[in-house]
């Protein structure tokens, strides 16, 4: 449960972290059919992609991301 709603809330963070957006590009959404069946959800796949291509560390608890050539915080 969070304190206000979603998109205000977010909005917040966003902003006081100094986050920004990473849109999803054409490039990105290709990308995906290049990696290896490693992990089979597409929308962390799509996130492994961006990593690479974009050059940023996610932030994931999932084990598996970890087997991608990417940067992960835990």
């Amino acid at each position: 449960t969070l304190p206000e709603s979603p998109d205000k809330y977010v909005a917040d963070r966003m902003r006081l972290h100094r986050f920004s957006a990473l849109p999803i590009e054409l490039s990105h959404a290709l990308e995906v059919f290049r990696l290896p069946s490693i992990h089979q959800d597409p929308f962390d796949r799509l996130l492994i992609a961006q990593s690479q291509l974009e050059d940023l560390p996610i932030l994931s608890g999932n084990s598996k991301i970890g087997r991608y050539q990417v940067e992960v915080i835990w």
